[in-house]
Order: C-alpha cells, then sequence, then structure tokens
C-alpha cells in the first residue's frame, strides 16, 4: 500500500516537472540567448594587439563566456609564458564575481573592493580556485543590452598598460561594459565611484 502511494507521488511530481519544462521550452522558443561569438572576440583580439604593438608590450588576451568558459585566448610572439593564464584567470574572475553583484563592475574595481574590504577572502578565492581568482586592470565584462554574454583579461604590461588595450579595444569594437539599463543601487554606486577615484579614474563615474 505504502509502495503504491510513494509511486503516484513519484509519477505526480514527475508529471508537474514535465509540465513546467514544456512552458519554459514554450517560453522560449523564437527567442536566442545573446552570446559572443567567435568572429566578435577575434575582432576585439585584433585590436587588442593593435594597441599593444603600438605601445610595444606584448600581451596575451583571453575572452570567456558568462560561465567562466574560454571562448579565445591569443599570445603575442614575445609575451611572458605565463601571460596566457593570467589573462584567462582574470577574465574567469570577472565572470565570477559580476555574476554575483553589479558592484563587481570590473577587475580594478574588485580589487579596491577587496583591498578595503577583506584581503584574506580573495586569497581564499584564489586558493580555492586553484589559483584562478586573479584581479587588476585589464579585465571586464562584456554586455549585449543588459545581458553579461562574457568577460575579457589582458595580462603582459602593467594593470594601467592593460587597462589602456582594454579600453582601446572595446570602443573600437563597441564591445559594452556595463547593461543598457542600470542595475546597480544608489548606495552601491556611490561606492564604486569611490573606489574608481582611488585608482585614478574618476573619469569613469556612473
Amino acid at each position: 500500500m505504502q509502495a503504491a502511494i510513494a509511486l503516484r507521488r513519484f509519477l505526480c511530481v514527475n508529471q508537474i516537472a514535465l509540465i513546467l519544462l514544456d512552458e519554459i521550452n514554450s517560453s522560449r522558443q523564437g527567442t536566442e540567448m545573446a552570446k559572443l561569438r567567435a568572429v566578435e572576440c577575434r575582432e576585439f583580439i585584433k585590436a587588442v594587439v593593435e594597441k599593444a604593438e603600438q605601445m610595444r608590450v606584448p600581451v596575451a588576451i583571453a575572452i570567456v563566456n558568462a560561465e567562466g568558459h574560454l571562448l579565445s585566448l591569443e599570445r603575442m610572439d614575445d609575451a611572458g609564458f605565463i601571460t596566457p593564464d593570467t589573462a584567462h584567470s582574470k577574465a574567469w574572475t570577472v565572470a565570477a564575481f559580476r555574476t554575483m553583484s553589479p558592484r563587481f563592475q570590473d577587475g580594478l574595481v574588485i580589487q579596491q573592493w577587496f583591498k578595503e574590504r577583506n584581503p584574506q577572502m580573495l586569497m581564499n578565492a584564489s586558493v580555492f580556485s586553484g589559483g584562478k581568482a586573479v584581479v587588476s586592470g585589464g579585465c571586464a565584462p562584456v554586455f549585449k543590452g543588459d545581458e553579461l554574454v562574457g568577460c575579457y583579461g589582458i595580462s603582459g604590461g602593467t594593470s594601467d598598460q592593460d587597462e589602456i588595450m582594454g579600453s582601446y579595444a572595446r570602443a573600437k569594437v563597441g564591445w559594452a561594459h556595463k547593461p543598457v539599463h542600470d542595475d546597480m543601487p544608489p548606495e552601491v554606486k556611490e561606492h564604486v565611484n569611490l573606489l574608481y577615484d582611488s585608482v585614478g579614474l574618476g573619469e569613469r563615474k556612473l
């Protein structure tokens, strides 16, 4: 008797799950989630390399999707052998933190936030992620509309040099590092602006 009741409950739960799944799939028909394409990544990398050559600073460039999975990676001929791993880690870290909160606008903000609030936590994150958590200038999210579609990381120059290359390439290919509609609470925005001021980037005020 109890086995029969348990079986009926199991079948009922499964039926509800199938109905919900069907509704989700129906709602998604005719819509396609935004994402970064390989050809777009190549154009961004090309723009970074162009700026890097002007600055005479060889770098590596990594691009990940919103879940942190690698989409594209390139190392310039004379860039250090560790730069591809560092660029990948920087991109991965921005993806990890930006998906958690809009307060984490880019690598510089993440770096300053943890420096002020909890340096040990960032060190712990690096340990439990197997050394993948790395933040500095030269890494930021990429949005299409309001949807986070990926992040990039650049490594090989100083933090400022990597940041300059990223900003140049973003502008050249038209990548947005913020959503169209602001998703940040006013008090968080005020704190982020203070962080930008503290690293000499007051012109980026939100």
